[in-house]
C-alpha cells in the first residue's frame, strides 16, 4: 500500500511540477494536474487538500535537491575555491534538471497574494553561515576581500541569468536553435567556474 502510495504521489508531483513551471500558480488547475498525472481529481484532492499544498510540495521538492548538498559543502573542511566550485556545480545541475524554475520564482515573486514568500518564511533560511564562511576565506587570504553579499549575488545571477532569459538567448543568440541553446546552458557550469575563480584569485 505505502508503495502504492509512494508511485502515485511521485506520479502527481512530477506532473504538477511540469506543469506549474510552466503555467505558474494562477495558470496551474488541478484537473490539468489529474489529466497529466493519470488519475482523477478526487484523488488528487486526496494527496493535496489544495493548491497551495501542492505548490509548497513542489518547491520542497526542487529545493531539497540542492540546498541541503550546499549546506553541507559549506559546512565541510574544503579549501573555500573548492567550495564554490562544488557549490556553483550543484547549483546549475539543479537549473538543468529544472531549467524554467527562475522563470516561475520570478513570475512568483511578482504575482499578488503570492504564497512564495510564506513557503520561505516557513522554511527558516539563514544565510548567516554563508556570510561567515566567505568572511573566514577572506581573512585566511583564500579569496580577494569584497562584500560578501556581492559575492553571492554575483554567482547566482551567473548561474540563474540564462535560464531564465532561455528564449532571448535561444532566438538571439542561436536563431532558434533547441541543441545550440541545451549545449551552451551545459557548457555554463565549466565557464562561470572559471570566471569567479579568476575574479576571486589573490593577487
Amino acid at each position: 500500500m505505502n508503495a502504492q502510495k509512494d508511485t502515485t504521489e511521485d506520479k502527481i508531483l512530477d506532473a504538477a511540477t511540469e506543469i506549474f513551471l510552466v503555467k505558474g500558480m494562477d495558470g496551474a488547475r488541478m484537473q490539468e494536474i489529474a489529466d497529466k498525472a493519470n488519475i482523477n481529481k478526487a484523488l488528487l484532492h486526496y494527496y493535496f487538500r489544495s493548491k497551495e499544498k501542492l505548490f509548497d510540495a513542489i518547491l520542497t521538492k526542487i529545493v531539497s535537491f540542492a540546498f541541503p548538498k550546499i549546506g553541507k559543502v559549506f559546512e565541510s573542511d574544503l579549501p573555500f575555491p573548492d567550495k564554490l566550485d562544488q557549490v556553483i556545480d550543484i547549483y546549475i545541475s539543479m537549473l538543468l534538471k529544472h531549467p524554467q524554475f527562475p522563470s516561475f520564482l520570478i513570475k512568483e515573486m511578482n504575482r499578488k497574494g503570492s504564497v512564495l514568500f510564506q513557503f520561505i518564511d516557513r522554511q527558516h533560511v539563514d544565510i548567516q553561515p554563508i556570510y561567515d564562511v566567505i568572511e573566514d576565506a577572506m581573512d585566511k587570504g583564500e579569496i580577494i576581500r569584497m562584500n560578501s553579499r556581492h559575492l553571492i549575488i554575483n554567482v547566482l545571477g551567473m548561474c540563474v541569468f540564462p535560464f531564465a532569459v532561455q528564449p532571448m538567448i535561444k532566438n538571439v543568440a542561436f536563431n532558434g536553435g533547441e541543441d545550440q541553446l541545451l549545449e551552451f546552458l551545459n557548457e555554463r557550469k565549466t565557464e562561470v567556474k572559471k570566471f569567479v575563480m579568476r575574479a576571486l584569485q589573490p593577487e
